[in-house]
């Protein structure tokens, strides 16, 4: 059981905290809730690129990560198409250092074309090496065009286009951090050595006087009901053949995505996994074989991805993966195998909640997600999944006409 207490400041910043007294440390956590679904279609990548700019220096503090290294601090950041997060470990005896560092990058970045410039190179430079350069580095720009036609997942949180970054315009940035990273639309979590009391008064101290901002009301286009299989060939200079499939699962919150997750374990979870060991071991069709999800809040993607052994036919290939998932649909797992699962499910949850900073993050995430007390609760949700369950979702989702295939071939 992970306890933690919650409370609000006037300006609307949502506060959790969670003593664990066992460690000299605290982690100070911050979760935008802001990803790249939430960026205008012409001008993607804005959510990452404000992931660089964040410690390109803020309005009273030019470097962020000097300050908070001398106070014995580390820190890092990530970005997805659904959220933002800061955080950063420090001493709990220093927490202060990270309330300032914080809440002045909260308050205002020091806006700049030189600093815009800077990042943006940074940015650019991690398009190209990463998206463009790289063997299959396109894949997935290409399936989210494949797989979505209406929703914001359909380009990637390094953006659609490279240009759209190029072209960012410190007008649109400034406007883009005014509508996105406030008060309002924040959730702070404080972890480790600290107490609920020092936690408010810290929190009131460098955050209450922060312009709360406007609440961001989402209203994103829906992705309609895929009624055709999609098919797309791609030809480019890659050492080996590919196949990336994927069907739409259901979001977060719904139990499809628990199921999702345990279907993925037994596809795709190791050596031990079916597709593993009937198509990389046994037939030797692949040299890799991946089964996973996104875990997306909303409706997300299911996927199997590998890489073909030479001379293996594409077919050949993605009908073995199609006999596989067709053993899931008219067939019920054995008890032992999703008990396995099930294990593995509670081991690596366990896991997650040793360290601070990972509890920190999820109960970040779970409060974006609605109530950070879920996470107490997310295990049970894992075991009640029955057989019946697999078998019964396995049919729903993996219907030809809810797939996407990306047949890509070394020229």
């Amino acid at each position: 059981m992970i306890t933690f207490e919650r409370f609000v400041l006037d300006n609307g910043l949502k506060v959790l905290v969670h003593e664990d007294h066992s460690t000299p440390m605290a982690v100070v956590n911050i979760m935008y809730d802001v990803g790249a679904r939430d960026e205008n279609p012409d001008k993607t990548g804005f959510a990452h690129l404000f992931e660089h700019l964040m410690f390109g220096g803020s309005i009273h503090i030019p470097d962020y990560d000097e300050p908070l290294q001398r106070a014995g601090g580390e820190n890092n950041a990530y970005t997805t198409n659904d959220l933002t997060n800061y955080y950063c470990q420090i001493p709990a005896e220093n927490i202060e250092t990270a309330f300032w560092l914080e809440s002045d990058r909260m308050l205002s970045l020091a806006f700049s074309k030189k600093s815009l410039e800077v990042q943006r190179k940074v940015v650019c430079e991690e398009f190209k090496e990463h998206y463009l350069n790289k063997p299959y580095g396109d894949v997935w720009h290409k399936m989210r065009e494949l797989a979505y036609t209406k929703h914001p997942y359909r380009w990637m949180t390094i953006g659609k286009e490279l240009s759209h970054v190029e072209n960012a315009h410190i007008d649109d940035v400034k406007a883009f951090f005014f509508k996105h990273y406030r008060p309002v639309n924040a959730i702070l979590v404080v972890a480790g050595h600290v107490t609920v009391e020092q936690v408010k008064q810290l929190a009131q101290k460098w955050f209450g006087d922060i312009p709360m901002g406007d609440k961001y009301v989402r209203d994103l286009p829906q992705e309609p009901k895929q009624t055709e299989k999609r098919v797309r060939e791609v030809h480019a200079a890659v050492p080996l053949d590919a196949l990336v499939k994927t069907w739409h699962m259901d979001a977060r919150l719904d139990k499809g995505y628990y199921v999702a997750d345990m279907i993925t374990e037994i596809l795709g979870g190791g050596g031990s996994s079916r597709l593993y060991q009937k198509l990389v071991k046994e037939k030797q069709y692949f040299s890799n074989l991946d089964c996973y999800h996104f875990g997306s809040v909303d409706a997300g993607l299911l996927t199997v991805e590998g890489k073909l052994v030479k001379g293996v036919k594409m077919e050949d290939a993605a009908s073995a993966i199609d006999e596989e998932i067709e053993k899931l649909k008219t067939s019920f797992i054995e008890e032992p195998e999703l008990q396995k699962i099930k294990n593995k499910t509670e081991s690596v949850i366990a896991f997650e909640d040793m360290s601070i900073m990972s509890r920190a993050n999820s109960l970040a995430m779970y409060e974006l997600l609605g109530d950070a007390s879920m996470m107490n609760t997310e295990l049970q949700k894992y075991q009640d999944i029955t057989v019946e369950d697999v078998q019964k979702y396995s049919q729903q989702i993996f219907q030809s006409n809810n797939s996407n295939t990306l047949l890509y071939y070394a020229n």
